[in-house]
């Protein structure tokens, strides 16, 4: 094997060119592929960073109807198990205090803690800034097997109302706000206004527990401050289920078995945690409709927390499968062109092949050293494709393209490298061993030449079918990135500044908050330049949701159970917004009035609808004047003042869903979105607009800073990946493709130097010789593109559902497609159809 690979060495060096176009080839198509497998590995088999033995660690979730909760959140978009339930991730306190105590028997420890995705951060007298924060059980860290770099860890006994509040900071975070020294032990630092020490920095390795590919909460704190960080009261309730669970398993206990040792307990808990809130309400908040038929508690779901909480998003993952596909055509057309190139390498070895057989050397023995050598180009654009791999990951921005190369992707870099080395190598090497060795001796022969030329031009056709497939795939996911951005979204996007402000997160009380609002938009209106300025939240098309039951004035509600349509009254998506809302962003007034500054606490409850609404729920009639409300008990509280035109909400492919604004006089945000229209390009405004904000109060950062534009682009994340990966990609496979007609005609021509001499000299023109060459090229392109076309038919049904605005099939898509396929193969083939056209008939008829 070491005397194969020093002659394939020394046979690759002394055709330097052939194995840098080989090398460069399979450099790009085991580089893509290895991006993409190393994006894959960090969504489904990374581990969490950090943690002692993550395979031991369980995630405690719940399955099923829950009427046992009031109050709930989940920090991200929960999956579902195999009967379509949603599996939620979060607990009451009360309830993860009873897990705790009951999970002796199968737990080593049962740890809890919820996120704080922004929280405001002062230390040393300079300017706030927003971190993310993590409240945690005092045995968090303990139960990961988590050790301090510097400093310690947070304990249980940090975790009590009576001890001195405590922060743990990330090795990111020490390094970035403090320089990574070691005088930060012991500051006292503010977050969301509350004083806490630092007693110690996690390592870097350690990234949370939220995903395997993430980054760690840039401060970790106890739970027992959660009633100073937020005013809410949702530690001890019992029906607010907020926090996340994780545990770890004893020896020889599985997941199962703990699911089956808590479900129990879990659901007893449920039930008196509901049970004791009941307990508390007054007759009359039990007559309400919302505390009827409560009955229903989920089931405990236990897992492995190897990566985390929560899975892999189902788009990421869909995201993935989708360039999945470009990358592997991609790796075939590699494999099929430099299968081309080894044929015609092959035949120019003939004579060598022939003399090796004559001499002794068994069909096995040349077929090995053969491959040996299609073996060593792959492993050498294999090395190659690793910077090509970091480069792909990085240009296209794939999912989890910032997870760190590791073993596995080592491994399948290897074996991607290995197979395709035999898949190219190992039909050229059969074809070229495959002789008759007293007719290979002879000069005139061309068996073996006949026959390779079909072979080629099979792997051309085969290349042109796939590379068409690429491009009408580059053209679908193109013209849904445009007809996308060209949708009508209901309001003016130019020229719209956004940001967030928070003054929640300084514990502003409410009356001190809605001041500031006022008074932020008062500030930036009258900056020069600036028309006009508001507040919403959510903002719209900004990733946010919020939603609400409607009951309706005058609809019969009385015979309707609880769990039917009419029973669980309407929803309609909602906004709160100032009254200058609608003139900042554009929005028309349809029918009555918009809303006011006198629209507040002391006013009637108002809303004013958008158009979707109106026709949805009061169809052929006059909304204006009607009411509704969110329970059965209080549809009459809320008043219909004004229809506006209708908006997109938070997708740019759905239709405008049925939208309340509500006054924010009438509800308070802890956080708000504020808009500001300006005059020309928002960027020139953002000093100006720090400035005016820094004014009202130092500690007020301004969160999110973005335009309206660059709001809408980032909802079209995954369309812009699979527009660029195709894109890409099948350009690339177009040039591959090319090259490998124009390397098969110009063998072609080489080989039939001596009968297009004998044309010539019979008096064949120039011309006639091109239209030869060219027919002969163009009838495989046009075989290609005639496969390449059917397969674009079958792979459209599966992307159908990701386009917008025109069919898998869309003819001003696929025929440019087909056009630039042409026009590409044409050039490729018209340069060796010319210098056959200029061959010298005397010359060419001693060719042989």
């Amino acid at each position: 094997m070491l005397n194969d690979l020093r002659h394939a060495a020394r046979l690759l060096l002394q055709q330097k060119g052939f194995t840098l176009v080989v090398v460069l080839s399979v450099a790009l198509g085991i580089g893509a592929n290895v991006a993409l497998f190393n994006a894959v590995n960090g969504l489904l088999f990374k581990t969490i960073g950090g943690v002692a033995r993550p395979d031991a660690l369980v995630r405690v979730k719940w399955v099923g109807a829950n009427d046992m909760v009031n109050d709930s959140s989940e920090y991200e978009r929960p999956r579902t198990d195999a009967s379509g339930r949603e599996i939620r991730s979060t607990f009451s306190y009360p309830t993860f205090d009873r897990l705790r105590a009951a999970s002796a028997a199968t737990l080593t420890g049962l740890a809890a803690g919820a996120p704080r995705f922004q929280c405001n951060f002062a230390a040393d007298g300079q300017a706030a800034e927003i971190v993310t924060a993590y409240e945690a059980s005092g045995n968090f860290f303990e139960l990961l097997g988590v050790r301090a770099i510097v400093g310690r860890t947070f304990e249980p006994s940090d975790d009590t109302p009576s001890a001195a509040p405590v922060a743990v900071l990330s090795e990111g975070f020490w390094k970035r706000r403090f320089g990574g020294s070691m005088n930060a032990l012991g500051k006292v630092i503010r977050v969301n206004d509350v004083a806490a020490t630092i007693v110690g920095v996690t390592p870097a390795r350690f990234t949370g527990v939220q995903k395997a590919i993430g980054t760690a909460p840039d401060i970790t704190l106890p739970l027992a401050l959660d009633p100073r960080l937020d005013q809410s009261g949702r530690l001890r309730e019992a029906t607010w289920w907020w926090l996340q669970a994780i545990g770890r398993v004893k020896p020889g206990i599985t997941a199962a078995q703990v699911q089956g040792s808590l479900d129990g307990v879990f659901r007893q808990a449920a039930r008196a945690g509901w049970d004791e809130h009941y307990a508390s309400l007054s007759d009359a908040q039990r007559a309400n409709s919302e505390y009827r038929d409560r009955t229903a508690v989920p089931q405990l779901h236990v897992d492995s927390a190897a990566h985390g909480i929560y899975d892999a998003a189902l788009s990421d993952l869909q995201s993935l499968s989708l360039v999945g596909v470009v990358v592997a055509v991609l790796l075939c057309i590699v494999c099929a062109n430099v299968a081309n190139l080894l044929l015609s390498r092959a035949a120019a070895r003939r004579r060598e092949i022939s003399v090796r057989l004559s001499l002794g050397a068994s069909r096995w023995r040349l077929v090995r050293q053969l491959l040996t050598e299609s073996v060593l180009l792959a492993a050498m654009g294999g090395a190659a494709g690793g910077v090509v791999g970091a480069w792909s990951g990085q240009l296209l921005q794939l999912p989890a393209s910032a997870a760190s190369f590791d073993w596995r992707v080592f491994a399948f870099a290897a074996a991607v490298t290995f197979v395709t080395g035999l898949t190219f190598g190992i039909v050229p090497a059969l074809r070229a061993t495959r002789l008759d060795v007293n007719a290979a001796l002879k000069e005139n022969s061309r068996t073996a030449t006949a026959a390779r030329s079909a072979l080629s031009k099979a792997l051309l056709v085969a290349q042109v079918a796939m590379s068409l497939v690429l491009l009408v795939g580059a053209g679908l996911f193109l013209n849904t990135l445009r007809n996308l951005r060209s949708v009508d979204v209901g309001f003016d996007s130019l020229n719209l500044m956004i940001f967030r402000i928070a003054p929640g997160l300084a514990h502003y009380e409410p009356a001190r908050a809605a001041a500031v609002y006022a008074d932020v938009q008062q500030r930036l209106a009258a900056l020069p330049g600036v028309r006009s300025a508001s507040v919403s939240q959510p903002p719209l098309l900004s990733g946010g949701i919020s939603w609400s039951d409607v009951f309706i004035e005058g609809l019969d509600y009385s015979n309707a159970p609880r769990d039917t349509d009419l029973g669980r009254g309407s929803q309609m998506h909602q906004v709160t917004v100032s009254p200058s809302f609608f003139a900042t962003l554009g929005i028309p007034l349809v029918a009555g009035r918009t809303l006011t500054d006198r629209d507040d606490l002391q006013a009637p409850r108002v809303v004013v609808i958008n158009r979707t609404a109106a026709r949805m729920y009061f169809p052929g009639a006059n909304p204006i004047g009607r009411r509704f409300g969110n329970s059965l008990e209080n549809r009459t509280r809320t008043e219909i003042v004004g229809v506006v035109g209708d908006t997109k909400y938070n997708s740019l492919r759905d239709a405008a869903p049925p939208t309340m604004y509500i006054p924010i006089g009438q509800r308070q945000w802890p956080t708000m979105a504020v808009e500001v229209r300006t005059a020309s390009d928002p960027a020139s405004f953002v000093a100006g607009v720090r400035e005016a904000v820094r004014r009202i109060d130092p500690n007020l950062p301004l969160m999110n800073v973005t335009t309206q534009a660059e709001e809408i682009e980032g909802r079209l994340a995954q369309e812009r990946l699979f527009a660029q990966a195709y894109a890409l990609f099948g350009l690339l496979a177009v040039s591959l493709a090319s090259i490998g007609l124009f390397g098969l005609m110009s063998y072609s021509v080489a080989r039939r130097t001596n009968e297009i001499g004998v044309r010539m000299a019979l008096g064949a023109r120039p011309g006639d010789v091109i239209s030869m060459v060219m027919r002969e090229s163009m009838v495989m392109v046009a075989a290609g593109i005639a496969i390449g076309l059917a397969g674009t038919v079958a792979a459209g049904r599966l992307i159908a559902s990701l386009l917008f605005g025109l069919s898998p099939t869309d003819p001003p898509t696929v025929l440019p497609a087909v056009a630039v396929m042409m026009a590409a193969s044409a050039a490729a083939g018209y340069l060796p159809a010319r210098r056959a056209a200029r061959l010298d008939p005397m010359a060419a008829l001693r060719c042989e």
